[in-house]
C-alpha cells in the first residue's frame, strides 16, 4: 500500500514514511492511493474492536516495516473500552471517552505513539511531534507519548480557548513533553504548525512530525471504531446504522467516510457542526473559503478553516458528489445547552457540549437507526455542564489523575518565530 500527496498523485510513500513525515514535502496531506475492499463476512460474529481493527488495517500495513507489529499496535491502541450503548429511540451512542484523557483523540494518539516508538527505536536523534490542539488532541498526544524514548512532544494551544480541565491536562507535563500557551485561536496554532513544516531547515533540525489529524496515522485507527460499531449494530439490530458525527477539523468524519469507501456498510453520514460555518457554507454554496474562528461551548470544534477539507475535496473534487456523501447541520450554543439540560430526561445521559451538538442534530432527523458519536466525557467540561444539569459530574479515575499537576506551560505569541524562541 502506498500513500500519495493531495497535491501530487505521483508522490508515493509507504505507511511508515507517511507517519513520520506527518505532512507531505509539498505541503499536501497524505491519503491512501487506493481504498482496499473490506469484507464484513471475513469477521467472526462477536469480534472485539482489536480483531476488527487488525482486519481493516492489514492492507494499509502491507509491505511496510510496521506490518509485523500490526497486531501488537492494535492491542496497544485499544487498551480501553469502546462501547456502543443503546439509548432508545432507534439510537445508539459510540462512547469514545474511556481512554487515558477521556476523549476520542486517545485512539489516534495511542496508535501514533505505538507506531513511532517502533520506527524511531534506537535512533541517535529524537523526533519532535509538533501538535496544534483546540482542546483534546494535545492532552491525548502528551499522555500517549510521555516517557517514550527518542520522541519529544511540543503542544500549541490557544490561550483562554479551552476548558479549565482541558487546560490542566495540557499543562501538567514535563520531561519529553513541552506545552506552549499561544496568544491566539486554534487556527493560529494550526497555521504555525503548517509554517513549521514548510520551514525546511527547522523541520530537519527538529526532525518534525505531527500528531494532528493532518497525519494520516490519526485517521487510520479512527476508521476502525466506525467499522466495529457498524458490525456490532448490525449484529444487534439486523440493519446498518447511520452516523451523526460532531465535527470541527473533519478528521473524525473523514475517518468514517474512509471506512465506508473501504466497504464497511455504513449508511448516511451527518456532520454536526457548531457556529463555525466553513463546512455548511461549502455544502450550500459550492465555494470553499476559510472563516474567522467563532468561540462556542463546543470549543474543540471551533475551527474556521479545517485542514481535512483538503482531503475531502481530493476524494470528491465535485461539491455535488460531496453532497451525495454527507450532509451537515449547524447547532448554536442555545441548542447545545438545551441538549445538555434535557439529556437525562430524554436519553438518560449526561452529554459533553460536543456530543450534545450531535444529539441536537439526531433529534432533528426523523429516520431510524442512528449512532451518535460521543467524543468526550462531560466531566472535562464541568463549567458548562454542571450548571445546566444542576449537579456535579463524577470525574473518571483516569481524568482525575491528570488534574492535580502543576502548570508547566510557557506563553508565547502567535508566530513561528515566537514559538522557536519559546522552545530555545
Amino acid at each position: 500500500m502506498h500513500f500519495i500527496s493531495t497535491r501530487d498523485r505521483n508522490f508515493r510513500v509507504e505507511l511508515s514514511r507517511a507517519l513520520l513525515d506527518g505532512l507531505a514535502p509539498d505541503g499536501g496531506l497524505y491519503v491512501p492511493e487506493v481504498f482496499p475492499s473490506f469484507n464484513v463476512e471475513d469477521i467472526p460474529k462477536g469480534s472485539g474492536i482489536t480483531e476488527i481493527a487488525r482486519h481493516l488495517l492489514e492492507p494499509f500495513f502491507e509491505g511496510d516495516p510496521l506490518h509485523a507489529s500490526l497486531e501488537e499496535i492494535c492491542e496497544e491502541t485499544f487498551g480501553f473500552e469502546v462501547p456502543l450503548v443503546d439509548v432508545g429511540r432507534d439510537t445508539s451512542v459510540l462512547e469514545l471517552f474511556h481512554g487515558p484523557t477521556a476523549a476520542f483523540k486517545d485512539v489516534g494518539a495511542g496508535f501514533l505513539a505505538s507506531c513511532m516508538s517502533r520506527l524511531n527505536k534506537g535512533a541517535q536523534r529524537s523526533r519532535t511531534v509538533l501538535v496544534a490542539t483546540s482542546g483534546d488532541t494535545g492532552s491525548a498526544v502528551a499522555a500517549a507519548f510521555h516517557g517514550k524514548p527518542n520522541v519529544d512532544v511540543v503542544i500549541l494551544y490557544p490561550k483562554g480557548k479551552v476548558s479549565p480541565r482541558q487546560e490542566a491536562q495540557l499543562t501538567c507535563w514535563e520531561g519529553n513533553v513541552r506545552t506552549l500557551r499561544v496568544r491566539g485561536v486554534f487556527d493560529d496554532c494550526q497555521r504555525i504548525v503548517k509554517e513549521a513544516f514548510a520551514d525546511e531547515e527547522w523541520r530537519n533540525q527538529m526532525m518534525l512530525t505531527s500528531a494532528n489529524s493532518i497525519n494520516i496515522g490519526r485517521l487510520l485507527p479512527q476508521m476502525t471504531y466506525y467499522a466495529a460499531s457498524t458490525l456490532w449494530y448490525r449484529e444487534r439490530h439486523g440493519v446498518s446504522p447511520n452516523f451523526v458525527i460532531p465535527s470541527g477539523n473533519l478528521g473524525n468524519a473523514l475517518a468514517c467516510l474512509y471506512a465506508r469507501e473501504c466497504g464497511v456498510p455504513i449508511g448516511d453520514v451527518v456532520l454536526a457542526v457548531n457556529a463555525n460555518q466553513p463546512v455548511v457554507h461549502y455544502l450550500q454554496s459550492g465555494e470553499y473559503k476559510g472563516f474567522d474562528t467563532v468561540g462556542t461551548l463546543a470549543n474543540a470544534m471551533d475551527v474556521g478553516d479545517p485542514s481535512n477539507m483538503e482531503r475531502l475535496r481530493f476524494l470528491w473534487p465535485d461539491v455535488g458528489r460531496i453532497r451525495e456523501k454527507i450532509s451537515a447541520h449547524q447547532v448554536d450554543d442555545a441548542a447545545i445547552e438545551e441538549a445538555i439540560r434535557e439529556g437525562n430526561e430524554k436519553w438518560g445521559q449526561v452529554w459533553d457540549p460536543h456530543t450534545a451538538c450531535g444529539v441536537a442534530v439526531r433529534e432533528r432527523l426523523e429516520s431510524s437507526h442512528w449512532v451518535v458519536v460521543a467524543t468526550a466525557h462531560p466531566a472535562k467540561f464541568e463549567t458548562v455542564v454542571e450548571p445546566l444539569i444542576g449537579k456535579e459530574v463524577e470525574v473518571p479515575e483516569q481524568l482525575a489523575e491528570l488534574l492535580g499537576g502543576s502548570d508547566h506551560a510557557v506563553e508565547c505569541g502567535p508566530t513561528l518565530d515566537e514559538v522557536k524562541s519559546a522552545l530555545g
